[in-house]
């Protein structure tokens, strides 16, 4: 297994984070990694996921959702071609710093037999910039919003 973690402090308070984060219709307008989001977001649910790491191609894929809890944590599944050849699971969570601002943990934990071929190089580097790079706009579009 490879984990990609990357956290990020946020000026803004947890119900404010959750409300961009879960707002999927306007990630286009502001996320540099997941450029578009669609589905329901209900554990059982299937996403419409477009990413687009630092550096790479765009790719698209339809996970399934495993965790929504709200203003705790927001998960999903996915896999390449079958399970067990390349699986990621992907997670958000949040946690009040003190009631002003919110700690977001971003991350995936990637799992099968391709992950030591594929994640490695260009194709890690760039996923987890693209994790710092949506961390970065999450807190500027969560900090600006109007209170």
């Amino acid at each position: 297994m490879l984990r990609i973690a990357t956290s990020i402090h946020i000026s803004a308070p947890i119900g404010r984070v959750w409300s961009v984060l879960m707002d999927f219709a306007a990630y286009p307008n502001w996320n540099p990694f997941i450029r578009s989001l669609s589905g329901s977001p209900t554990p059982g649910g299937r996403l419409n996921v477009t990413i687009q790491p630092a550096g790479g191609k765009v790719m698209s894929f339809s996970p399934r959702v495993i965790v929504c809890e709200q203003e705790k944590e927001f998960r999903w599944k996915g896999s390449v071609i079958v399970p067990g050849i390349f699986d990621g699971e992907h997670y958000f969570r949040l946690a009040s710093a003190d009631g002003a601002s919110t700690t977001f943990a971003h991350g995936e934990d990637f799992s099968g037999l391709l992950v030591p071929l594929v994640m490695r190089g260009a194709m890690r580097s760039g996923t987890e910039g693209g994790f710092v790079a949506m961390n970065q706009a999450l807190k500027a579009r969560a900090e600006a919003r109007d209170t």
